[in-house]
């Protein structure tokens, strides 16, 4: 089992929130009220957060699926999606090394919120039905068919141990079932195309089949749209039970596959103890508190370096605006670009990281590294536990338009 992080012990002990502005104000309980003001807040130091999407979700089987995929006529190589395949123990520990060279204002090392898919395709049980439907094999029993990652679990744990990584919920699977049930059903294309890449035990590539949609969300008619409540919070429940199996302790941040969630989800996530929502960079959105007690965060910065690097100064000045605003910055990396065994995505990603942390340190010397969890014990407390004790961090609020808060999830 993976041990749980002392700091997210209280977490769910109660729904009351607090903000701090010079002394401590309890603002209490907040009403359900979809009319009620959303007020954004702001923070008195600097504050950086990683979040990264995707791990524990296979794709390509490496060099012997990606061969396979080919002879059966797909032509990999167009995006750098067509060389995702699933981190290793030594891509994991690479990452883990570089986040303990980078400290904080307080001596803590930078920490990568990793948002883990919890179950894959079961591809050897799914062989021996034709596959006809869809079975899933949950993380805690580890990867399927012929996917080996020696060590792989067991640096998650180190790195958990060591403070440089903090797992959260991303889902059940990143793709919706019933889109792809309908696909095997209605759509004999598609539904080729799905066993293609089964049979090379690879559950798809979403760039090229984006009718495979999100967990939460069906693109395809005549059922488009997010899934009714019970739908979604059943497969919360779930993800949140492998979750709880495979970390000790259930989660306290989600980030939705896809970004796509609604009310639903967030009330779903709420009743499984979730207290952070994470939302892409759409909307560059302060963090608010909404209905559901959960503290909404956005992504600020799109460091893809697999896809797209840019200079340094660049996401400096991205940086600097939301200090600038008194909000942290959330910086987006999804996993891909940590991955090696395909194409290395790794070796640039740690360089172009490691320059802008230490640019972040040089010019914010008193700067926060935090996680989720962090920023939600501020927000509630108005403490940040450094590295030899905690520190006063001060959080102010302003009213937000209730419609650009809404619009966002």
């Amino acid at each position: 089992m993976i041990s749980s992080q002392e700091t997210t012990a209280h977490l769910r002990e109660n729904n009351v929130s607090y903000i701090q502005c010079g002394n401590m104000l309890k603002l209490g309980k907040r009403v359900r009220d979809q009319h009620a003001p959303v007020r954004g807040l702001s923070f008195s130091r600097p504050l950086v957060l990683i979040q990264s999407d995707d791990w524990g979700r296979v794709g390509v089987r490496d060099r012997e699926g990606h061969e396979q995929l080919r002879a059966s006529g797909i032509r990999l190589g167009e995006n750098p999606y067509d060389f995702y395949t699933l981190e290793t123990a030594e891509d994991v520990i690479a990452i883990s090394d570089l986040l303990k060279r980078h400290r904080d204002g307080t001596g803590r090392p930078a920490c990568l919120v990793m948002n883990f898919i919890l179950a894959n395709l079961n591809f050897a049980k799914m062989a021996d039905g034709k596959f006809r439907e869809l079975q899933l094999l949950p993380l805690t029993r580890g990867l399927p068919g012929h996917w080996k990652r020696p060590g792989l679990f067991q640096a998650y744990r180190q790195g958990i141990a060591d403070g440089v990584f903090f797992p959260a919920l991303h889902g059940l699977t990143h793709f919706c079932r019933r889109a792809v049930e309908h696909a095997l059903a209605e759509n004999a294309e598609h539904g080729t195309l799905l066993r293609t890449c089964w049979k090379a035990e690879t559950p798809y590539i979403y760039w090229r089949m984006p009718w495979v949609g999100y967990e939460y969300c069906n693109p395809e008619k005549p059922h488009a749209g997010f899934l009714e409540a019970e739908a979604q919070a059943s497969l919360i429940r779930q993800a949140a039970a492998y979750f709880k199996k495979l970390f000790s302790t259930a989660p306290v941040s989600a980030c939705a596959p896809g970004y796509r969630a609604n009310g639903d989800t967030h009330a779903a996530w709420s009743q499984c103890g979730v207290r952070v929502a994470q939302n892409g960079s759409g909307a560059p959105l302060p963090p608010y508190m909404d209905e559901w007690e959960i503290l909404n965060l956005h992504r600020m910065i799109d460091f893809e370096p697999a896809q797209r690097d840019l200079a340094t100064e660049k996401y400096l000045e991205l940086a600097e605006n939301c200090f600038s605003r008194g909000i942290p910055a959330v910086i987006s990396v999804h996993s891909i670009n940590f991955h090696s065994s395909l194409r290395d995505f790794r070796g640039p990603t740690l360089r172009a990281l490691d320059q802008l942390l230490s640019a972040l340190e040089a010019k914010h010397p008193n700067l926060l590294y935090v996680t989720d969890s962090d920023l939600y014990d501020i927000v509630n407390h108005g403490r940040f536990e450094g590295m030899h004790g905690s520190v006063s961090v001060s959080v102010k609020q302003k009213e937000l338009a209730k419609s650009a808060a809404h619009g966002a999830h």
